[in-house]
């Protein structure tokens, strides 16, 4: 709702021709003296709760200018962004009734009028006003319904029975311990600092951007660099396993039909915002542009199962402020988003099954192993007690307890979601893969195909991440970085995603030139590799190669030049009290480098060669 406020001498009106949508009314004029005006568009999606604060406004402008006269007056000119006219009169008779206590005059509704007003001039006698509802903007009925869940909390166990979660005994799952606490407790809001986001700042990754909003990250080149190769890897994982990809555009118009449907099923606060005519929201997922592209495409069952896959750089949920916290819960962020169109139930148990074993695969492969995360199985009870076999079946892939959450009855669009979770330092826990059985939005989409009788008939849909966000795979393998450091062990990334695989150390200037035609050579592989050329100590250039974790360093000196071998420090293999030295060759070291990255993306360096070029980016 908008308004425009003008404090004045007086307001005088004229009736002049009626509209197909005006409110009965049988003045002819009205004139009104000493009065606060309220010029009034109401805008779609506007409630009860927007007239009351609206009214509550307006009060507040009455008693700060002294006016006891209140005049409500239609005016739609205020936005492009109208309400419908029944909407509309319900919400200005509600404000009219909700400012009483003052006298209050009301123009009438859908008639041209000829208007004269004197405002007063004073600082506040010209005042514009937009009111919103928050829980209308950002609060689907989908979030509304999740603090309403009644949940029942169950551990499946190795041997495939279901205990309830008071009866289970934790000995040797503390970490599952840790998550079934935060899970039932449900509180997302962080009050420490978590190790990561020191981490994600002195290494150069990420930090904080002020100018924007909360929740949106800058990232240095290093980070970059990181980001790139994981979502090169998750989106290859993801065509290797049958999907196509595509894009679509990451901005849906609110009051669509179908999309404002299945946006209250989303348990996701919005970014709303206003185009031309229309009011927009920013996409949360892939599922509206995946959807709609599905629902102009021409299905037969001999396509199916059908996967469509897109790495939405970026999708966007406005998360509660007290959540935020470096790349673990962002308002901005890249979900690998995987689809899979399926005919019937018993193929959807079929993909749900293979893409829970294609999570497990793709977290590996990055260096999050089982034993990192805790797996949470989220179903209805009716689902649960018809596929009884098929939930216990989940325990063969891993072979760890599972949290069971199970609901009565059915509060979204899945009926059956697993999720891996990650819990970190804090034992807070968030979650990476996810793969979702939606019964609701092929109908919802009009998405159906032709099965082999000639029929029509509606699929059902695989919402499948086959890593989570790429930002919080960041985050997982940061936090798991300091578990490494506290058993004693030195804090690293996989090698396949340090910015810098090798740095080349040369003792002095003298050996400089060594050192860069060794760089060279070490390029040749496709390896990541620089030179500290800068002009300080040799034990210096060591500490500062620590602490920027890098997995392989070269010091180039007499000895490396007389017999045509590196001395490598191997990172992966020293402690703190300790450093693993090894002689070898270039071509060793490289084909080592290279066994540690196998099947995996690879880039160029992205930042200057040598270290004296390079400026600091905090």
């Amino acid at each position: 709702m908008r308004l425009l406020l003008i404090h004045a001498d007086f307001i005088e009106y004229e009736i002049k021709e009626k509209t197909a949508i005006a409110e009965e009314f049988n003045k002819k004029s009205e004139r009104v003296e000493e009065v606060l005006i309220a010029f009034t568009s109401v805008e779609k999606n506007d409630n009860e709760e927007v007239a009351k604060k609206a009214a509550n406004e307006i009060r507040d402008v009455a008693k700060k200018v002294g006016a006891e006269r209140i005049m409500i007056y239609p005016y739609a000119h205020l936005s492009s962004n109208l309400a419908d006219s029944e909407t509309a009169i319900n919400l200005l008779k509600i404000m009219e009734a909700e400012l009483s206590d003052l006298e209050v005059h009301r123009a009438p509704f859908g008639w041209y009028k000829a208007f004269k007003l004197s405002c007063k001039g004073h600082p506040l006698s010209e005042l514009s006003r937009e009111i919103s509802s928050e829980a209308e903007l950002e609060v689907t009925k989908a979030l509304k319904d999740e603090e309403k869940v009644v949940s029942y909390w169950y551990i499946l166990t190795p041997q495939k029975e279901l205990v309830e979660v008071e009866k289970f005994g934790f000995t040797n799952y503390e970490n599952l311990r840790k998550f079934v606490n935060y899970e039932i407790a449900k509180r997302r809001a962080v009050d420490v600092v978590p190790p990561h986001v020191e981490y994600m700042k002195k290494l150069e990754i990420a930090d904080y951007e002020e100018a924007s909003d909360s929740g949106h990250l800058r990232y240095y080149p290093k980070g970059r660099l990181i980001k790139s190769l994981l979502e090169r890897f998750v989106t290859q994982k993801c065509i290797d396993y049958g999907a196509m990809e595509v894009e679509t555009p990451i901005m849906y118009d609110r009051n669509h039909p179908t999309l404002r449907r299945y946006l209250e099923r989303f348990p996701a606060r919005q970014y709303v915002l206003l185009g031309d005519k229309r009011e927009f929201f920013l996409r949360f997922a892939a599922c509206f542009g995946q959807f709609l592209m599905l629902n102009s495409a021409t299905l037969t069952y001999k396509n199916l199962p059908l996967r469509i896959y897109e790495l939405t750089r970026y999708s966007f949920r406005k998360e509660q402020r007290g959540e935020l916290v470096g790349l673990r819960r962002l308002r901005a962020f890249t979900m690998p988003d995987m689809h899979t169109i399926v005919r019937d139930m018993e193929e959807a148990k079929k993909e749900f099954f293979e893409q829970y074993k294609l999570a497990v695969e793709v977290l590996k492969e990055i260096g999050l192993n089982p034993e990192d995360y805790e797996i949470a199985v989220r179903v209805t009870r009716d689902f649960y007690e018809q596929n009884r076999d098929f939930v216990h079946s989940l325990i063969d892939i891993l072979k760890k307890p599972i949290l069971i959450e199970m609901w009565n009855q059915r509060f979204f669009y899945f009926v059956l979601k697993f999720e891996f979770n990650f819990v970190d330092a804090l034992e807070k826990a968030s979650a990476l893969s996810t793969v979702q059985i939606d019964v609701e939005n092929a109908e919802r989409y009009g998405i159906t195909y032709v099965d082999a009788d000639g029929s029509r008939k509606y699929p059902l849909i695989l919402h499948c991440s086959a890593s989570g966000a790429i930002e919080r795979v960041m985050y997982a393998l940061l936090e798991k970085c300091k578990f490494e450091f506290d058993k004693g062990k030195l804090p690293m990334l996989p090698v396949w995603l340090s910015p810098t695989q090798v740095r080349i150390i040369p003792v002095s200037e003298r050996f400089l030139d060594k050192a860069v035609e060794i760089c060279k050579e070490i390029e040749n592989y496709d390896i990541r590799v620089d030179i500290d050329d800068r002009a300080e100590t040799l034990s210096k250039k060591i500490r500062d190669a620590a602490t920027e974790w890098v997995p392989y360093v070269v010091v180039v000196g007499e000895k490396e030049v007389e017999s045509g071998k590196l001395t490598v420090t191997i990172r992966a293999e020293s402690t703190l009290n300790k450093q693993t030295r090894l002689e070898m060759s270039v071509k060793e070291l490289a084909e080592r480098i290279k066994k540690e990255c196998n099947g995996k993306p690879t880039a160029k360096l992205s930042i200057p060669k040598m270290l004296s070029k390079r400026p600091s980016m905090r």
